[in-house]
């Protein structure tokens, strides 16, 4: 490998890695760290969601459930669908029977190499008010599917960033 494609760390943080690899700048999780993201629908086709304030966006989005797999010293080594489990009832308070893994995703290719294990819940059951940990402050929104257009209008309109992974659940009405 020649030095105009060798990989350079610029600069690392704790989650976060941002990189050189010939002309391309691009950005990494830190550590092999990646994410699970959830789909879940209760059993009346409502889908779970969760609107959080995002810094580099200065504002709320609406977004699927999601969380980091092995983001801390006790879970190293953790399964997607362990974490899916626990990302869920922490963020809304829905503890699912069993995860169901969809498959490996990137989440902006051409900047970011982070990817994502998309996983669906299964056998929805509400244990607790969700809301994420202390200083998260989530909002936790149960969407009828069938109204799930208009509740993104919606809130596009009040000003929330929406989540590119909201593609997933508004693709039936798109084609």
């Amino acid at each position: 490998m020649s030095s105009e494609t060798e990989e350079r760390i610029v600069w690392q943080g704790r989650f976060i890695t941002t990189k050189v690899k010939g002309n391309w700048e691009f950005v990494s999780r830190a550590r092999g760290i990646h994410a699970a993201v959830i789909l879940a629908v209760d059993a009346a086709d409502h889908v779970i969601l969760v609107e959080q304030y995002r810094v580099p966006l200065g504002r709320n989005c609406i977004e699927l459930p999601a969380g980091l797999v092995g983001d801390h010293d006790d879970t190293v080594g953790e399964l997607p669908t362990a974490a899916a489990a626990r990302e869920l009832e922490e963020e809304t308070g829905f503890h699912a029977e069993r995860m169901e893994v969809i498959g490996e995703f990137w989440s902006s290719p051409g900047m970011v190499s982070e990817s994502f294990t998309l996983l669906k819940a299964h056998g929805l059951t509400r244990v607790g008010p969700g809301g994420g940990t202390d200083g998260e402050n989530i909002i936790v929104h149960r969407v009828p599917l069938a109204d799930i257009r208009e509740f993104i209008a919606a809130r596009r309109a009040l000003g929330d960033a929406i989540d590119v992974k909201m593609l997933l659940i508004l693709g039936p009405h798109l084609l």
